[in-house]
């Protein structure tokens, strides 16, 4: 198995790159090898721990450079010497320009002591991050591992993992809880996640690698939780919708999807077991004229009672909140297809809390002309963590294949195997209305 090639880069001490030495040592980091690390400063200790580890090390300085730009091509240059695949900054205490990071897309992750969005941002680093968790007086902080882009700590959220904040802490206190039962157990994680992805993008071929985006999407979210897909089939002659469940209680995993007719539904598999219906059970799909609902609660009805008393899709989601589950309130999201004889037309919608405390309301609707071999992809979560950090942004493109059963194994076979719960997936003739579908409960074999 031939590894993505890491490089890693530091300032200082080097704790977190420890960590990734001795993930690859314990055999953690699975998918990578770490073959370089550069240092933007000549004396960080970080260079002492990868000459001990035998791991190859190059030092460039801001000053030693003369500018920005000198900087970076002195990073790139070394990078390209050592055919690096993934970058990951280790307390990396330099800003990298847009130009440089448009270079490495999805190749660059960070890892920032906070749960982002929290204490994030430019000026928001070391200990300055925990004096401000400190003097804002939050009972839990973290870390987060992100993809990072031009805006510091602005990229997609890859994992984070929740500290408890305790009584009498001091910066530098809580700094070492967060580096100890946070940052050094999920960077490592990442970066075996993103190595991963990386491997599978070389081993296969450009086109085939191009309809498993949906696996890179799903692999990239420990706990994406539940999640809509629409789109169009490369043959553009029909309407693709799928709908997963995942979770992590008893309650959440005692789940089925059953047909009822046209319409789907979630169902206890052992109702002697089911404690809380209220947000688990309700219609999934459901079908009014040449309308298809799809949404992850009860505003699956909300929605078919507001089109049939001749209102829209967003007039029906007005009516509607995220869901009364805090601290996490998940959000509600929402998918609709228009059919018909013409390119039909499709929508996605989310609403979650737009404050930390659930005070207020933000509603979002997405509305697409449906394109051949194209669909989005929204889901609930980002990640796993304590609360569960909402999606954020729109919906993101997928690849739609015309074989529904292809579609269906690798969207299935790419969500975590733990907490998986059911997937259908339905392929609708935009002329007809006639469908064919696949339908997978984990306590169930396929149907």
């Amino acid at each position: 198995m031939v590894k993505t090639k890491i490089a890693v880069l530091i300032s200082g001490n080097g704790t977190n790159l420890q960590a990734l030495i001795d993930a690859q040592r314990n055999g953690k980091l699975r998918h990578g090898i770490i073959e370089l690390v550069i240092s933007s400063n000549s004396i960080a200790y970080g260079l002492k721990r990868a000459e001990n580890a035998g791991i190859k090390t190059a030092v460039i300085t801001k000053k030693m450079a003369g500018s920005q730009r000198a900087f970076e091509e002195g990073i790139r240059e070394e990078l390209q010497k050592n055919g690096t695949e993934l970058i990951v900054l280790a307390g990396f205490m330099q800003i990298l320009s847009k130009a440089f990071t448009d270079a490495y897309p999805g190749r660059i992750i960070n890892v920032h002591p906070s749960l982002i969005p929290a204490f994030c941002g430019k000026g928001c680093y070391g200990l300055k991050v925990h004096r401000k968790a400190l003097e804002y007086g939050v009972k839990v902080t973290g870390a987060t591992v992100h993809y990072v882009n031009e805006i510091p700590d602005g990229g997609r959220i890859i994992l984070q993992k929740p500290v408890r904040v305790k009584k009498g802490d001091t910066p530098a206190v809580l700094q070492k809880r967060v580096m100890e039962e946070a940052e050094w157990q999920i960077l490592p994680q990442a970066a075996d996640m993103v190595s991963k992805r990386i491997m599978k993008e070389k081993t296969a071929d450009m086109e085939a690698y191009e309809k498993e985006r949906i696996d890179k999407l799903v692999e990239d979210n420990s706990y994406p939780g539940r999640g809509i897909v629409i789109g169009r089939t490369a043959d553009g002659a029909k309407a693709v919708s799928a709908y997963f469940i995942m979770g992590r209680s008893e309650n959440s995993r005692n789940r089925i999807f059953v047909r009822e007719g046209e319409e789907l539904f979630t169902r206890a598999f052992d109702e002697s077991k089911l404690e809380d219906p209220s947000l688990i059970i309700y219609a999934a799909i459901r079908r009014i004229a040449d309308k298809l609902i799809v949404t992850n609660g009860d505003q699956t009805d909300t929605i078919y009672d507001t089109l049939k008393e001749g209102g829209s899709f967003e007039d029906a989601l007005k009516k509607r909140s995220f869901e009364p589950d805090f601290p996490n309130m998940t959000p509600r999201i929402s998918g609709m297809v228009q059919l018909g004889e013409d390119d039909f037309e499709y929508k996605l919608s989310i609403i979650k809390s737009a404050t930390k405390d659930g005070t207020k309301i933000a509603r979002y609707v997405f509305d697409y002309e449906s394109e051949p071999g194209l669909g989005h992809f929204i889901h609930t979560y980002v990640c796993d963590g304590d609360p569960l950090p909402t999606f954020a942004g729109e919906p993101e493109r997928v690849d739609i294949s015309d074989d529904i059963a292809s579609f269906t194994e690798r969207l299935w076979t790419s969500l975590d195997e733990d907490n998986r719960i059911a997937l259908y997936v339905r392929y609708t003739d935009a002329v007809t209305g006639e469908y064919e579908d696949r339908l997978i409960n984990r306590m169930e074999k396929q149907v």
